[in-house]
């Protein structure tokens, strides 16, 4: 096959077994005679695919019974909205903690429907780091607290979730699935599908029963979470062959040995090209501070901005694909997420130390 090293952002790689699965049964899906995009969302063949998809996430994350899961439509930038909407209010504060531009946009969408406080932020510094200077313990009146578990623009990640006395709240988007959780220490959990999940078009929310029952009742019906988990995330047509294809990449993690060998894959994934970095006697620069790299996106920039823009050619040209930087850092970024293959890592890496030899 002609397969590409695909380092994209998101949408992002999916495993060749999971894509090759589905092109076997895209035509006939389990003897209907229909592909799974043409099945009624309430048919029995259907109600299997979301069900196994629902109960596999439970399984592989450990999530407790006290939760629910919720398949919804919108992505992580519908949650910014529907957050607030269902849980801030007159009497209570929002809470947030900045390490990148989602947080921001999250924030922006809170301001719109009640008071809201900025815990900490690593703005000031280019959100090189995730911010450790807070007290989250004591918070006044919360709503709630939100942060962003990993930042795909600025390639920092939380290795430590914050205490607080307030119902916490992750977005998830770009690192869920990626390494083990305690699941218990939040609240509500929210991502779009389409980095570690599958294609784009689902967004996977865990939340817990207790905060359903919290939510503001004067919300239109169709961004209540109450809705959704009343009806099994049947409430109107899911995205069924997104849900489809998240079945089966969790069956293609359950089938690899689990979170935990997806977690230890992804640190040794990440060593790699952080390794390339930290040995380039500084040709190639970290964005991120040592202790808050992220183990999904490695970001970096180079001398200058020719050698960056001849670094992503040469390399398009050597089937690495996906590399240029968000404008706001500049330079070069690898998102190595779940379907990224050390392989992959390696022939990345060893591009680098070419590059710069030849540079």
């Amino acid at each position: 096959m002609d397969r590409v090293y695909n380092f994209n952002a998101g949408p992002a790689a999916i495993p060749v077994e999971v894509l090759q699965k589905a092109q076997g049964e895209l035509l006939n899906f389990n003897h209907t005679g229909m592909s799974v995009m043409e099945l009624s969302h309430r048919s029995q063949a259907y109600d299997e695919v979301h069900n196994n998809a629902k109960s596999l996430l439970k399984e592989l994350l450990n999530i407790p019974d006290s939760y629910d899961v919720l398949f919804l439509q919108g992505g992580a930038s519908l949650q910014f909205a529907m957050i607030p909407m269902n849980f801030l209010n007159n009497e209570n504060i929002a809470y947030y903690i900045l390490s990148g531009a989602w947080s921001e946009k999250a924030l922006s969408e809170a301001k719109k429907f009640g008071e809201t406080n900025v815990l900490a932020s690593s703005k000031e510094s280019n959100y090189t780091h995730i911010p450790k200077q807070f007290e989250a313990n004591s918070l006044q009146n919360a709503a709630y607290l939100h942060i962003t578990s990993n930042n795909t623009i600025f390639g920092t990640q939380w290795h430590e979730f914050p205490s607080t006395n307030a119902p916490l709240i992750a977005d998830m988007s770009s690192d869920i699935l990626s390494r083990e959780l305690n699941i218990e220490q939040f609240d509500l959990i929210y991502a779009g599908a389409q980095k570690n999940l599958g294609p784009s078009g689902v967004t996977v929310v865990i939340i817990k029963k207790d905060l359903i029952e919290k939510a503001n009742k004067n919300v239109p019906t169709i961004l209540s979470y109450q809705t959704h988990a009343s009806k099994n995330s049947l409430y109107n047509t899911p995205p069924t062959f997104a849900i489809y294809m998240l079945s089966l990449v969790l069956e293609w993690v359950k089938e690899q040995g689990g979170v935990a060998e997806i977690e230890r894959r992804n640190k040794q994934k990440a060593q790699i090209l952080y390794n390339a970095i930290d040995e380039s006697d500084g040709f190639y620069k970290g964005h991120a501070e040592k202790e808050s790299r992220s183990f999904m996106n490695v970001t970096f920039t180079l001398p200058s901005d020719e050698l960056t823009k001849a670094f992503v050619q040469e390399a398009k040209e050597n089937r690495l694909i996906g590399l240029s930087g968000h404008r706001s850092v500049g330079g070069c970024r690898a998102s190595i997420y779940n379907a990224v293959t050390i392989e992959a890592c390696e022939k990345l890496a060893q591009f680098m130390k070419e590059f710069r030899k030849k540079h």
